[in-house]
């Protein structure tokens, strides 16, 4: 039996539930075949619907004791939701103890997959498949998720803080546009409503901006902090959680730090599109970048400053100030019951790049 005691209710949805056999039929039954992925609470499957409709299925885990409140919440958020650069959800099915979500099918996998994933070996053996994530498509992404964040926060009815923004949460459709996807960290902020405060912290290390991480304190200047994080990987091609202390760097936000202060920015720009990108936009993108994962949170922009910021000419940035740096550490102790991870007080750390669902700072 289904049960659901969280903060949204399901019930309003009705109109969006898929009979189970439909959705079987569309995924030939699960087959191995048709599985493109795993997310973060089970398995996702290519299907085709009677009308020919190609969509993403995600099957969440039986066996997982997670995942119900986020599978509510994913539900109802997105449903209301409405835009170009966010997934758009079809529907869902909670027959025979089955907890399912439909999306549209975006064809060109996450945004990982081409920063850091199998596309990156590819072009060592076929270099013009780098026109796929040139610069210029770097910066529309950038701008895409921009104008999708800006919609979450301030555009649509609701006022929605993502909390796990991150590359593998950026869909590419078939035009390469993005489209900003996996709601089920999500939460709505009531009018006139800037912040909120939680003791169970969810999201990915390394986005999460010091503020949350440390005290459990979450807003719009939070996902400006991943945004931040995310801005300067594209900008790198390099994960956040991929600098070692042989790099003399914590993390990438450390790393970007540093260079800006040498002032010698482009070393930050990946070498796949380094001698062939518009050195006046890297630069502006990883001014803003730096702008966004400050450490006091009132001195990052808003999203709607970070657009016009992308898309106006000749405007007048201010001078970043120290970022909020996340460090790693090697205190780490499982909670009861699952495989998270304890943060010490003694300052904002990272125990690299995974997702956790309950975490109590001490």
């Amino acid at each position: 039996m289904f049960h659901y005691s969280g903060f949204y209710d399901i019930t309003t949805t009705d109109s969006l539930q898929f009979d189970y056999s439909t959705i079987q039929a569309a995924t030939n039954d699960y087959s191995e075949n048709n599985k493109i992925g795993r997310g973060g609470f089970g398995e996702v499957y290519k299907g085709t619907l009677l009308n020919g409709t190609e969509v993403a299925v995600k099957r969440l885990s039986k066996s997982s004791g997670q995942g119900e409140t986020e599978f509510n919440n994913e539900v109802v958020v997105v449903a209301k939701l409405q835009h170009k650069n966010l997934v758009r959800l079809m529907g869902f099915s909670l027959e025979r103890e089955e907890r399912i979500l439909v999306y549209e099918y975006v064809p060109n996998k996450s945004l990982d997959y081409f920063l850091f994933g199998q596309f990156h070996l590819l072009l060592c053996f076929n270099p013009a498949m780098k026109d796929q994530l040139c610069w210029t498509q770097r910066y529309k992404i950038i701008v895409g998720i921009a104008r999708g964040m800006l919609y979450l926060h301030q555009d649509s009815r609701l006022t929605i803080i993502h909390r796990d923004l991150k590359a593998s949460n950026i869909l590419l459709d078939e035009d390469m546009n993005p489209k900003i996807a996996d709601f089920g960290m999500a939460r709505i902020f009531g009018i006139d409503q800037t912040q909120e405060n939680t003791n169970r912290i969810v999201g990915t290390y390394g986005y999460m901006s010091p503020e949350y991480a440390m005290h459990g304190q979450f807003s719009m200047k939070s996902d400006v902090y991943s945004f931040g994080v995310l801005l300067l990987e594209i900008i790198t091609g390099r994960k956040n959680s991929s600098f070692y202390e042989r790099d003399n760097a914590h993390n990438l936000v450390t790393y970007a730090w540093r260079i800006w202060t040498n002032k010698t920015e482009l070393d930050l720009v990946d070498q796949v599109i380094v001698d062939n990108c518009q050195k006046n936009e890297v630069v502006l993108c990883i001014h803003i970048g730096l702008l966004c994962v400050q450490e006091d949170l009132v001195e990052r922009p808003s999203f709607s400053n970070i657009l016009m910021m992308l898309t106006t000419n000749n405007v007048t940035l201010p001078v970043p100030q120290q970022p909020g740096f996340v460090f790693q550490t090697r205190h780490i102790r499982d909670l009861p019951g699952s495989n998270q991870s304890t943060m010490t007080k003694c300052g904002v750390v990272s125990v690299g790049d995974v997702s956790v669902t309950d975490l109590y700072p001490r």
